[in-house]
């Protein structure tokens, strides 16, 4: 019941307004059962009620009630008023069903805002540890799977307040009979629940195997090329394939205990109205219209709670992809970025790291680091991999935190200033180009309502796009296939800086943007980030010769240490002071 409770205090109002609805509908129903019985007195000819039936004052309660409204009780007047009453309870349980709808819809898409408003809000340290599969499977599966486990929520929520009815109209009628046949089939409902819990274990089992599943077939149909290029891709089948299996098992085991709790409540419950049946006439000796009310009543009754563990049992299946969600979602939000100070960065001098230290774990990166970036230069940093040349990048945009030393915008601490407006600032162009499977002018806007097609051209024109992008069918509004794939690897590139370019930075970080291309390529790119100087400050983390030669300022990271160096284009790069 916690996942029950939770989505009710998730949404009150709606939850509150669902319940009376389902309260006055069982109301309306109750009344209406109420009424059978004088009615059928009437038809058969019965005046008189044994002991534990109807009392007499509850009849003549119901007949006050309808000469109040002026009237007569008979037959056709008692059928009048039951249709009536079946017909408001119609109207409330449509009012109650269409508010569990909308709160299906809800859950499912406030999970889904609620974790990708948390994802955004996560520090870059948070997606380093997850597998991008996971969200994806959260966003689609385990979202659509706990708005399943709400609306079988409701539903059992529904049949149990229905029976509640039932169990009140069958003791005003029979208390003897009824207690007699409702404490048994209580105590068989109870025995039953072994099947609900082996359906739960299942569901946990789903969960854990989609999450899973889903995330290993992300992760390999990003390297699906390399793989099928060496004829490879046969190996990442096994485990793809293992886990299939198993999940498969868990839907089994799924659908052996909903068809065991199935068939033992039919047959348990046949049993215990046959021989409630049996003792009403026989020994009781029950008029025929008690018996009859009793035994539509009983068989609702159980009926209801029958189906109300058959709801309840597929909750338990689905809620697990709820609480894994709701891990999800927290954990974003314990990962989630700090907001620094507000003061608005300029960017009108250098931009500075100051005796920084940084590592991962026990793996130190970045050691005394200090290094600056004139406004208006082309800065490059070199090194060998795993020097810590991307962390350096990482610690200027603010993905990264320093562990010790600051980050200086001017004269401004980074910590200060109002990161979003800073990164606002900042035109970032990482190793791995990434294109969406969509249009040229998409994947330079990125959709940015502020961006038009007149600033993508622009940009394009300044990465030295423009030429190859105009000369495709459909120009600015071709498709680039999936990851670009319709491109080659420089103009993939291009359309990457123009990406970068397109919101005016005043910054530009490229991060190893020429390491896949060849050198007649690398030299027109470096070329045309020559041409950008006096627009911007550009910051290039290359190791390739053609980026540092084309750079006014050259840093080098060894060991964790950085120092600068000058370009000599005769005897090579000479080291001429460290930064303290």
């Amino acid at each position: 019941m916690r996942f029950l409770s939770t989505i009710v205090r998730m949404y009150p109002r709606r939850s509150a307004l669902t319940l009376i609805s389902l309260l006055f509908a069982s109301i309306a129903e109750g009344a209406g059962l109420l009424f059978l019985l004088p009615m059928l007195s009437m038809a058969t000819g019965e005046k008189t009620f044994v002991t534990g039936s109807l009392p007499s004052g509850a009849q003549h309660i119901l007949m006050q009630s309808l000469s109040v409204v002026g009237l007569t009780p008979t037959v056709g007047t008692l059928l009048i008023v039951i249709v009536f009453c079946v017909t408001v309870k119609g109207a409330f349980l449509l009012l109650a069903k269409t508010q569990v709808g909308y709160t299906v819809t809800h859950v499912a898409t406030e999970l889904r805002l609620s974790l990708l408003q948390a994802l955004l809000a996560a520090r870059w340290e948070y997606y380093v540890r997850q597998p991008v599969g996971s969200f994806a499977n959260a966003v689609g599966t385990e979202a659509m799977r706990a708005s399943m486990a709400y609306l079988e929520g409701a539903k059992s929520t529904t049949l149990f307040i229905e029976a509640v009815v039932y169990a009140c109209v069958a003791f005003v009628v029979a208390g003897k009979t009824t207690l007699g046949i409702l404490v048994p089939g209580i105590v068989i409902f109870y025995g039953l629940n072994r099947f609900i819990r082996m359906a739960h274990r299942a569901g946990n089992r789903q969960t854990h195997l989609l999450k899973s599943l889903l995330a290993g077939l992300t992760d390999s149909l990003q390297s699906i090329k390399p793989l099928k290029a060496m004829a490879r891709e046969e190996l990442i089948g096994p485990p793809l394939k293992s886990n299939a299996r198993r999940l498969n098992r868990a839907f089994q085991r799924e659908v052996l205990s909903t068809e065991l709790l199935s068939s033992s409540q039919e047959i348990l419950l046949t049993v215990i109205i046959a021989v409630g049946l049996y003792v009403a006439l026989s020994r009781w000796q029950m008029p025929f219209n008690i018996v009859m009310v009793m035994v539509f009543l009983l068989a609702r009754l159980l009926t209801c709670l029958a189906k109300m563990q058959r709801q309840y049992q597929k909750m338990r299946t689905l809620e697990s992809a709820f609480w894994s969600l709701q891990a999800a979602i927290d954990g974003a939000n314990r990962d989630r970025e700090a907001e620094p100070g507000g003061l608005p960065p300029h960017l009108e001098r250098a931009l500075c790291l100051d005796k920084v230290n940084f590592g991962y774990g026990k793996h130190r990166v970045l050691w005394n680091a200090s290094l600056t970036v004139p406004v208006g230069s082309f800065t490059a940093i070199m090194g060998p991999s795993g020097a810590g040349k991307t962390t350096i990048a990482d610690l200027f945009t603010g993905l990264l935190r320093p562990q010790q030393g600051h980050v200086f915008i001017d004269d401004l601490p980074l910590d200060s200033v109002d990161l979003r407006q800073w990164r606002r600032m900042i035109g970032y162009v990482p190793q791995e180009t990434f294109l969406f499977h969509d249009t040229v002018l998409q994947n330079v806007t990125l959709g940015d309502p502020e961006l038009s097609e007149a600033d993508a051209e622009a940009a394009l024109r300044a990465a030295g796009a423009w030429d190859f992008v105009i000369a495709r069918p459909s120009g600015i509004h071709s498709s680039v296939g999936e990851r670009g794939s319709t491109l080659s690897g420089g103009q993939r590139q291009r359309i990457a800086i123009a990406r970068a370019l397109a919101h005016r930075p005043k910054l530009l970080i490229l991060d190893e943007v020429t390491s896949a291309l060849d050198p007649e390529t690398e030299t027109e790119i470096c070329r045309m980030l020559r041409g950008l100087l006096g627009r911007l400050t550009i910051l290039a983390i290359s190791h390739q010769p053609t980026v540092v030669e084309s750079a006014d300022r050259v840093y080098r990271i060894r060991h964790g240490e950085v120092s600068l160096v000058t370009s000599d284009h005769d005897s090579g790069l000479i080291p001429i002071m460290p930064q303290a």
